[in-house]
C-alpha cells in the first residue's frame, strides 16, 4: 500500500464514529475505510514486473531494432499502456529488413502500447508526440550509429559516441522527476572506449549502478543488427551491462 493510501486509511482508524450520546467507547470503525484498503491491495496486486521495469512505470524504448525488447515488457505486464517504444526506422523499411517487426508492432498496438516511428534519438525531446510526456525509465539498448566501417576505427567509434551523446542530451527533458536513463552495451575493446559514463555526465546524469544483462531476461527479446544485409540477424552480446543513469541535479 502505498505512503498516500496508508495515510489515508490511519487517518480514518483514528477517528471513531460516534453515537447520538457521545459515548465512542466501541465505536466502530469508519465506513469506507475496508474499501480503501482492499482498492490499495488490489493495486498492489496488480503491479508487474520484469527485471528492472514495472507494470506501474511510463517507460520510453528508443530504437528498439523489431520492438521484441518492447513487446517483452508488454507481455510480462499484461498490458502496453505503459509503454511508448520508437524506431528510427520507418514502418516500411521495418518491415523489410526485420522478419517479426510487424507481428510485434500488430501487437503491441493491440496491447494498448504507443508505437512511433522516425524518431531521432538526438532531436526525440522535440518530437510532436514526446516533448510533452516524461518518463518514468527510458532506455536504450545497444546503440548504435550504423555501419560505416570497423568498429574499432575512430569515425566509427567518434560516430557512436556523437549518437549516445545526442540521446542522453534528449532524455533528459523526457525524464520525471527521480526516472532513470536505462542504457546496456557491450564491454571490452573497442566498446568501452566510448566511455558511456562521461557521456551520460555532460547532460548531467549521473550512473547509479551497473548490472549485468542477460537476453534472457527478456523472453521473446531478440537484438538484431539494424543495418546492411544481415540486419534481422543477432549480433554475438557476449559479456553486456545496463548501465542506469539518474539526474545528477537530484543528488
Amino acid at each position: 500500500m502505498d505512503a498516500m493510501l496508508a495515510g489515508k486509511v490511519e487517518a480514518l482508524q483514528g477517528v471513531p464514529v460516534t453515537d447520538h450520546d457521545g459515548n465512542d467507547d466501541e465505536a466502530p470503525v469508519a465506513e469506507g475505510v475496508n474499501a480503501i484498503a482492499a482498492e490499495g491491495d488490489e493495486k498492489e496486486k496488480e503491479v508487474k514486473l520484469l527485471k528492472h521495469y514495472s507494470s506501474v512505470q511510463s517507460i520510453l524504448t528508443v530504437g528498439d531494432g523489431d520492438f521484441s525488447f518492447s513487446r517483452a515488457l508488454a507481455t510480462a505486464f499484461g498490458s502496453g499502456d505503459n509503454l511508448v517504444a520508437t524506431s528510427l526506422d520507418t514502418y516500411e523499411d521495418l518491415r523489410i529488413k526485420y522478419s517479426k517487426a510487424e507481428s510485434n508492432i500488430t501487437e503491441l498496438k493491440r496491447m494498448g502500447a504507443t508505437v512511433l516511428h522516425g524518431v531521432n534519438a538526438k532531436r526525440m525531446k522535440d518530437h510532436t508526440d514526446l516533448k510533452a510526456r516524461r518518463f518514468d525509465r527510458i532506455v536504450f539498448n545497444f546503440p548504435h550509429a550504423g555501419f560505416i566501417g570497423k568498429e574499432d576505427s575512430v569515425l566509427v567509434i567518434y560516430s557512436h559516441k556523437e549518437l549516445v551523446r545526442g540521446f542522453f542530451s534528449n532524455a533528459r527533458h523526457l525524464l520525471r522527476p527521480c526516472g532513470e536513463v536505462h542504457v546496456s552495451h557491450k564491454s571490452g575493446w573497442p566498446y568501452d572506449s566510448w566511455d558511456i559514463e562521461q557521456l551520460a555526465t555532460e547532460s548531467s546524469h549521473a550512473m547509479v549502478e551497473q548490472v549485468y544483462f542477460q537476453k534472457e531476461d527478456y523472453p521473446g527479446y531478440n537484438n538484431k543488427r539494424g543495418d546492411g544485409s544481415r540486419s534481422d540477424t543477432p549480433f554475438p552480446l557476449g559479456l553486456c551491462y545496463t548501465y542506469k543513469f539518474i539526474s545528477s541535479l537530484e543528488l
